[in-house]
């Protein structure tokens, strides 16, 4: 039976104002997370560090991550998304303001991994209300809609973050946290007044969180999502982390590189809308194959060219490479066994393993950069990890038939 304020989410037409409100989070944590790719150069600057140790700031938040997912995972089942997403993105929004106190290396650091105890709320948690509030096909549709809102909030922040943000706040990268910061701490003030409960998805049952994990890990096609999982993240933040710094080496200015970057995120978000919804379920790891063999060529492909080829380039590595997530989540979602009560441990199992490689791959590029000079050695390891993915493709098996 319904409680009060509780919805029935299936046949609900308030699912897309809950879709729209999960899309507004996820937006604000794709700028936040990515509002620091564009003033690596001025940070490198002003706090003297070399970029292996830009490269562990740019990673500290998918460490912390990695700790706080199983937690969330759990969290998000037993309190239900409506609280646990608003803490999350309650704590996006100091991470991003409380950089304005980073003087040096340290609290830099320190404030940036902040962002990885909020940020797994939100990710996990977004999945796992569109698999209380979605069935059928349209579940396919709402993954896309929302994993675009990380994207749209990514090309904000790449796109104005140097060309329009600093200027307003006297190129004070500082301060630019700060501004993204208050956006964020509205958007959570809009969360808390107009998101509904729902009891579909969640449980109080006091079933030991170990033996969630390990039956969901049991599962031959769960391992390897988890496996996929990790080198996407490396592949998709090791590049994206230092795409900006590698236009300006190439000689752009701030908000040219920032600019380029973002064309990326431009093209992805159509394909992050068509991809999950109209490609069948039975071809998704077909699908998922082609574009990491695609992927591994562009990447090389954008260190070595200039000019408008250069441009076409980074708009087809955006558009190739942006469904990935999308197609395993949904993969994840549909693999028998995976109860959508339990949808939020078992995405805590994915972004848990997933974020080793988020921090492993601007980490790495960091180090190969310091000990060769040049960051094409870090481009041809990630088109390495590409190749993997689209052998691991062969092993993996869709769904055909969506679960209820």
């Amino acid at each position: 039976m319904t409680k009060p304020g509780q919805d029935q989410p299936y046949n609900s037409n308030y699912r897309w104002v809950m879709l729209a409100l999960l899309w507004l989070l996820y937006a604000c944590f794709g700028i936040v997370s990515r509002a620091i790719f564009p003033l690596v150069t001025p940070i490198l600057n002003d706090l003297r560090i070399i970029y292996s140790q830009m490269g562990l700031i740019l990673g500290s938040w998918q460490l912390t991550y990695i700790m706080m997912a199983l937690v969330a995972g759990s969290l998000l089942d037993r309190w239900g998304v409506r609280k646990s997403l608003f803490v999350g993105v309650i704590i996006i929004g100091l991470s991003s303001s409380l950089r304005y106190f980073a003087n040096n290396f340290s609290a830099l650091l320190i404030a940036v991994a902040l962002f990885g105890v909020g940020g797994p709320m939100i990710s996990i948690g977004g999945p796992k209300t569109i698999s209380a509030w979605f069935s059928g096909p349209s579940r396919g549709t709402a993954i896309g809609l929302y994993t675009s809102g990380n994207w749209i909030g990514g090309l904000v922040a790449l796109a104005l973050t140097n060309s329009l943000v600093m200027p307003l706040v006297g190129n004070d990268w500082k301060q630019a946290f700060v501004v993204y910061g208050m956006i964020t701490f509205g958007v959570g003030l809009l969360w808390m007044l107009f998101a509904r409960k729902t009891e579909s998805g969640e449980t109080s049952e006091s079933i030991a969180i170990i033996d969630v994990f390990r039956n969901l890990g049991s599962l031959p096609n769960v391992r390897l999502v988890l496996a996929m999982g990790l080198l996407s993240f490396a592949i998709s933040h090791g590049f994206s982390s230092w795409l900006p710094k590698i236009l300006e080496i190439n000689g752009m200015t701030g908000p040219q590189a920032g600019v380029a970057a973002s064309i990326t995120i431009a093209a992805g978000i159509p394909s992050i809308l068509i991809v999950p919804s109209v490609v069948p379920a039975r071809h998704r790891e077909r699908t998922m194959a082609v574009m990491a063999v695609l992927t591994a060529v562009n990447i090389v492909l954008v260190m070595l060219i200039s000019g408008l080829a250069l441009y076409i380039g980074l708009a087809v590595l955006g558009f190739i490479s942006s469904p990935f997530m999308a197609l395993l989540l949904l993969i994840l979602m549909d693999t028998p066994g995976v109860e959508t009560r339990y949808m939020g441990s078992a995405g805590g199992m994915f972004y848990c393993v997933a974020e080793i490689g988020g921090f492993a791959g601007p980490f790495f590029m960091g180090v190969l950069v310091d000990l060769t000079g040049t960051f094409m050695a870090g481009a041809v390891f990630l088109a390495g990890l590409c190749i993997t993915i689209a052998v691991l493709t062969h092993f993996l098996k869709s769904a055909s038939i969506q679960k209820p």
